[in-house]
C-alpha cells in the first residue's frame, strides 16, 4: 500500500503568468486585508503556497485556493520582482466539482479572529512598548478597532501614551 504524500511537501515555483484564477470562488478580502497580505508578503515572503489544479491541454494552473495570494503577484512589482515572478504552488487532482469544494472548505476553514486573543496580543504589544503607529502597520488595524481592543480590555496602561482632558 503507498503512503499518502499530502501536496505541501511537492512545491512548485510556476510562473504566474502560468496561473489563472478559477470562475467560481466566492471569497472577497477588502482593500485594506488586501494591503495586509501584501504586507505580509513582503514581510515574511510566501508562506502558503497556492492550491491548484493542473491543465495540461493548456499548460495552465488553474487555482483552488490562493487567489489573493495570487493576485498580489499579479499587482505587486515590488513582490514580482522579488520573487522573479515565480508563484509557490501545490497541486491537487481533484475533478470540478472536487476542487469547488476544496475551494470553499479553504475559504470557510481560515475562521475568524477571537476578540479576547486579539486585545491579548495588543496588550502584549503595548506592554512591550509597541506604538499605537507600529501596531496598526504591523497587523492591519486601522485607529478605531484598536482603540474597540484598547477598551474592552480595561487597562489602563493601554492608554499611557494618550492625554486626555476635560471639556469644559
Amino acid at each position: 500500500m503507498d503512503r499518502y504524500k499530502s501536496p505541501v511537501y511537492s512545491v512548485k515555483a510556476v510562473p504566474v503568468e502560468k496561473v489563472r484564477a478559477n470562475a467560481y470562488n466566492p471569497n472577497i478580502v477588502a482593500p485594506p486585508e488586501m494591503e495586509l497580505l501584501e504586507l505580509s508578503i513582503w514581510e515574511d515572503g510566501y508562506t502558503m503556497p497556492c492550491v491548484c489544479y493542473y491543465l495540461p491541454e493548456d499548460d495552465i494552473y488553474e487555482l483552488v485556493d490562493g487567489y489573493h495570494r495570487y493576485k498580489v503577484m499579479m499587482t505587486s512589482k515590488r513582490i514580482y520582482d522579488r520573487e522573479r515572478g515565480l508563484l509557490p504552488v501545490v497541486v491537487i487532482e481533484k475533478d470540478l466539482t472536487n476542487r469547488m469544494a476544496s475551494t470553499i472548505r479553504h475559504n470557510r476553514a481560515r475562521g475568524t479572529h477571537n476578540i479576547e486573543l486579539m486585545t491579548g496580543i495588543v496588550s502584549q504589544l503595548k506592554q512591550a512598548g509597541m506604538s499605537d503607529n507600529w501596531i496598526m502597520r504591523h497587523i492591519g488595524m486601522d485607529r478605531d478597532e484598536l482603540l474597540r481592543l484598547k477598551q474592552i480590555s480595561g487597562l489602563a496602561a493601554l492608554f499611557a501614551d494618550k492625554e486626555f482632558s476635560i471639556p469644559e
